[in-house]
């Protein structure tokens, strides 16, 4: 009797049903698989933190910003972990406090990218027709442009600060977003929910808000973390010629051209802020490529 109702109660474990993943959660488990993306993730998250917590690490004025040429171009220390610079500053406390300003920069840049050119690229394949040649035509102009270049114009026209390089980074960059979200509603508006929204009443802007766009975000987040990479990279590119951050606010790209004179005598000057640039691009280059396979429903992991 025993037995039986212990194999009953096995019978019934076993044929319960599993509990179904979210989408997100289906997401995050086929990107846990991927372990080059979770070491781009955690090398990520402790940049992020260090740029978080940097006043806390160091004081920005006293360490950062203070001169003291008593002990410039001092090597990596206990004192000063990674040196010092020409004018004796600590190189590690301008690299974390540098951080702030370049994850700003690329995470403002690609928002302003994706707000105006993913609504551009949502309108035109929405609506398609003349709608969407004027708005395509407007953007292959655009991109006839180089990106780097249209920002150097727009930082020279307006000035060099922080708001006008965010800006200047993120209008250069929204051609690219309009036309991957504008393919990705053109496979989705045609869809059988789409058609069931227009069946009851719904508006088109509601469905473009609360039904496409949903369901073309996949391309847009690779593109986007791949974007950080690239605005952080266009960043120390126009602060390298002195059309980023003023000075002597720390910027990787301007601690480099602050360097670059004294490549032979104190190569640290220069080597440690280019290493945060390339350990930041590689992070979220494997982040974006195992968010790219982690996205794809016809990967099956």
């Amino acid at each position: 009797m025993n037995s039986n109702v212990a194999a009953k109660k096995n019978g019934d474990l076993k044929s319960k049903p599993k509990k179904k993943r979210s989408q997100w959660g289906e997401v995050w488990r086929r990107l846990k698989k991927n372990k080059m993306a979770m070491v781009g993730l955690v090398i990520l998250i402790i940049l992020i933190l260090l740029a978080l917590f940097a006043n806390k690490i160091a004081d920005y004025e006293e360490v950062a910003i203070k001169q003291n040429t008593a002990i410039r171009f001092q090597g990596p220390s206990k004192e000063h972990w990674l040196g010092t610079d020409n004018f004796g500053r600590d190189i590690f406390v301008r690299i974390i406090h540098g951080a702030r300003v370049s994850l700003m920069v690329g995470v403002v840049a690609v928002g302003i990218a994706i707000l105006i050119g993913g609504t551009l690229g949502a309108i035109a394949g929405y609506y398609g027709g003349k709608v969407d040649n004027v708005i395509m035509r407007a953007m292959d102009i655009f991109l006839a442009i180089p990106s780097i270049l249209l920002a150097i114009a727009i930082v020279t026209a307006l000035g060099a600060n922080l708001f006008n390089l965010m800006l200047a980074i993120g209008v250069s960059s929204i051609p690219g977003y309009a036309r991957i979200v504008r393919a990705s509603v053109l496979m989705v508006k045609d869809q059988e929910f789409v058609e069931a929204a227009r069946a009851v009443g719904a508006s088109d802007s509601r469905i473009i808000r609360k039904h496409i766009i949903p369901n073309a975000l996949a391309p847009v987040i690779v593109q986007g973390t791949l974007g950080v990479a690239s605005a952080i990279l266009s960043t120390a590119g126009l602060s390298f010629i002195g059309l980023g951050v003023p000075k002597p606010r720390p910027e990787w790209g301007s601690m480099l051209a602050d360097g670059r004179s004294f490549l032979r005598e104190a190569p640290h000057v220069t080597t440690f802020p280019g290493l945060a640039i390339m350990i930041t691009i590689l992070a979220l280059n494997l982040l974006g490529d195992g968010l790219r396979d982690a996205l794809d429903p016809r990967l099956k992991q």
